[in-house]
């Protein structure tokens, strides 16, 4: 058995190294990798079976105005969703108040901005991300 630690995260049911918190609302048969930063304090729905890659990060908050106003702004916050069977790749990052659509993928390494709309089956490419709608579809159908 492997050495035990206490790295300082919440415990979770998916992966020990993966730091969940607020109250996500997590479907049915989800994976979530290793280094995964999942955060539900805005409100965060997962659909059901989606896979999230090592080292992805899911936001649903923002600090940068409060930064940039000498505090003055509040933390903004705005629901994030991932609709069902999204395949989140590799250290990609999905900003706040976010809407993929079921059956999409962001690719590894993308950056999905903030309130960004995908449709169903979408392919989200790149820095920053650029919406592929129906560019899932073709891994659907094993072309």
């Amino acid at each position: 058995m492997g050495a035990q630690f206490d790295h300082g995260l919440p415990a979770n049911p998916y992966n020990p190294h993966a730091w969940i918190v607020g109250e996500p609302d997590i479907g049915d048969d989800v994976w979530i990798g290793a280094f995964t930063v999942i955060d539900g304090s805005g409100g965060l729905t997962i659909g059901h079976g989606c896979d999230i890659s090592a080292g992805a990060q899911i936001y649903t908050h923002s600090t940068v105005a409060r930064c940039v106003s000498d505090r003055a702004a509040p933390i903004e916050r705005a629901a994030t969703r991932l609709g069902r069977n999204v395949h989140v790749g590799a250290n990609a990052v999905v900003l706040m108040g976010s809407d993929i659509g079921d059956h999409s993928v962001v690719a590894a390494g993308a950056v999905v901005r903030e309130h960004t709309s995908a449709p169903p089956y979408s392919v989200l490419v790149g820095v920053p991300a650029r919406v592929i709608p129906d560019g899932a579809r073709k891994f659907a159908s094993g072309a």
